[in-house]
């Protein structure tokens, strides 16, 4: 049985004509009731398998049926790059609905943080970070700003979990729980969690509503073929991502900022088309990158951990890894990366070598 006729009939209206979908996917619409609940929830779903659209339609749907105004709305990435690669999409979901979705980080202009506190938009998408120079600035009426919010959507939420950045966000969203004065709604997103009740309840918080974690079950799991070379430098490792996979989108992870600017030269030399992108490159510069990387075909992207979460870079073929990654949870996300899908319901699985040397 399907639920998206408990969507707002505005809601449902732009999903079909204005963004010519079908349907949602199957866990995308089983979602719907609990959402539209208020129920805090875990999402896991596989990289590009549309958790943004399972969690951020209920939410403008909640939004229209349930009159909020002001700032009601809080997305939450754990770096910057995600939340330039997310708004284009969620403005233009806002915008068909005559609601705001703005960019908040330390990136964005002082004439439009001016503009954002005059005229708070419906839905902020920003890092805990920012947050909490909202919280504490005194050009800032925190109060006023945050005394709508509803729902917060936590995207990658295995990014903050285990570490002092993740208590931070706890204690953020916990301060904005009490200017607001209600409960908000919780909502986390990943692709790679182990123990996903327990994170749920750390997310929840005090929070006495109902929890819920969600599985999707419509066949889109990550089935990755895992193969292992020693290549011993970076010289042969070019060399080998050069010859091999020929006409294929790849992406190369390394752990440094250095080892991707080397591998980038060193595949350029050997005329491949290549494209790098890391935190010490301007957000201009690594736009570009992630851009040209996106609408090409046969080339190669070197990258730190930056594209590690889910950035767009289009339909990937394959994913390499250079050395080891830091964790078992990154080196999942990092191949997860490979789901992406060019139907809304189908995807044939792609193979994922990494490289040692």
């Amino acid at each position: 049985m399907s639920h998206f006729d408990q969507l707002h009939p505005a809601l449902q209206h732009h999903i079909v004509n204005s963004l010519g979908w079908r349907e949602l996917r199957p866990f995308q619409d089983a979602l719907i009731p609990s959402l539209l609940a208020g129920d805090h929830l875990m999402v896991l779903a596989p990289t590009a398998g549309g958790k943004t659209e399972s969690a951020f339609f209920p939410a403008l749907s909640r939004m229209l049926t349930e009159g909020w105004s002001g700032l009601s709305i809080l997305y939450v990435c754990p770096i910057k790059a995600l939340l330039n690669n997310l708004e284009t999409r969620l403005e233009r979901y806002c915008e068909l609905l005559g609601r705001r979705a703005t960019l908040w980080h330390g990136d964005i202009p002082p004439a439009a943080r001016r503009r954002i506190l005059r005229e708070p938009p419906d839905c902020l998408l920003t890092t805990p970070e920012s947050l909490e120079v909202l919280l504490v600035s005194d050009r800032v009426d925190s109060r006023r700003l945050f005394a709508n919010v509803r729902l917060i959507i936590v995207d990658e939420i295995h990014a903050f979990a285990g570490d002092d950045r993740g208590w931070h966000l706890l204690a953020v969203l916990e301060r904005i729980t009490r200017l607001a004065g209600r409960e908000i709604q919780r909502i986390g997103l990943s692709a790679t969690v182990g123990n996903p009740d327990t994170l749920l309840d750390w997310l929840a918080g005090s929070c006495p509503g109902r929890r819920r974690v969600f599985r999707p079950d419509d066949g889109a799991t990550i089935d990755a073929d895992v193969t292992l070379d020693y290549v011993g430098s970076l010289e042969n490792a070019a060399i080998v991502i050069s010859r091999l996979h020929r006409g294929e989108k790849r992406l190369v992870f390394v752990d440094s900022r250095a080892k991707a600017e080397e591998l980038g030269a060193r595949l350029r030399q050997l005329d491949v088309a290549t494209f790098v992108t890391h935190s010490s490159l301007s957000q201009e510069q690594r736009r570009q990158a992630e851009d040209a990387f996106a609408a090409r075909e046969n080339c190669v992207i070197v990258a730190t951990s930056v594209l590690e979460l889910g950035i767009d870079v289009g339909n990937l073929d394959r994913v390499i890894q250079i050395d080891a990654p830091p964790t078992v949870s990154s080196f999942l996300q990092r191949m997860g990366r490979t789901g992406r899908r060019p139907a809304r319901r189908t995807r044939a699985p792609r193979p994922t070598p990494s490289l040692g040397w």
